[in-house]
């Protein structure tokens, strides 16, 4: 699990996420499984996602790959925080 402490978490956790610059990152590299409304269709629906996951179990979920077919991505920080504040906007 990623940590609190991790200079990658600690990075993204430290930005102001754009939730529309989130939704562009969402639509290029998670709606062909996600849908585009993150209402599922191979993977499962992400509608209020954050209610789920904390930001820490997020932001795992998308750069660990331990949840084949979903594939590792490492978004940059700032990349990474504005799909984060899409997320929570679920």
């Amino acid at each position: 699990m990623v940590q609190a402490s991790d200079p990658y978490v600690k990075s993204v956790l430290s930005l102001t996420g754009n939730p529309v610059q989130g939704h562009a990152i969402f639509q290029i590299n998670c709606a062909g499984c996600h849908g585009l409304e993150a209402d599922g269709r191979v993977g499962p629906s992400l509608q209020a996602v954050s209610k789920h996951k904390s930001r820490y179990g997020l932001i795992h979920q998308v750069i660990s790959g331990e949840t084949p077919p979903m594939p590792k991505f490492q978004p940059s920080p700032q990349e990474m925080a504005d799909l984060l504040n899409y997320l929570e906007s679920l």
